[in-house]
């Protein structure tokens, strides 16, 4: 029988560009609002994804103030900070985030059913 040539794989990896931190891929921030189900018809709005220089206790004063809602800021492990508000408010936080000159309109993405 012939011997058959074997590659065998190193330790490139392809995608070490894309996870660099100054990379052109990722670099854009993207701003993050959810609506979560809750029971029956009550829902949960978040946002995700605020820079750490925003003091998020006052843009959720603003928020309550502006929505007429109640909220919190929450801190996640893995998220860091986030903004919880009652009901179903993406397009009025984002409204309210692209006013204020907090974030531009094209680093929102705005997520749910």
């Amino acid at each position: 029988m012939s011997e058959i040539d074997v590659q065998i794989p190193t330790n490139f990896d392809p995608f070490a560009d894309a996870n660099a931190q100054n990379s052109g891929a990722g670099a854009k921030e993207y701003v993050h609002i959810r609506v979560q189900q809750r029971n029956g018809r009550k829902s949960l709005t978040t946002v995700q994804g605020l820079k750490r220089e925003f003091s998020y206790n006052k843009i959720l004063k603003d928020l309550k103030k502006e929505f007429c809602c109640n909220g919190t800021v929450v801190q996640d492990p893995e998220l860091g900070q986030v903004i919880q508000l009652q009901g179903d408010q993406r397009k009025n936080v984002s409204t309210f985030l692209i006013q204020a000159g907090i974030v531009k309109k094209e680093n929102i993405k705005i997520h749910g059913f």
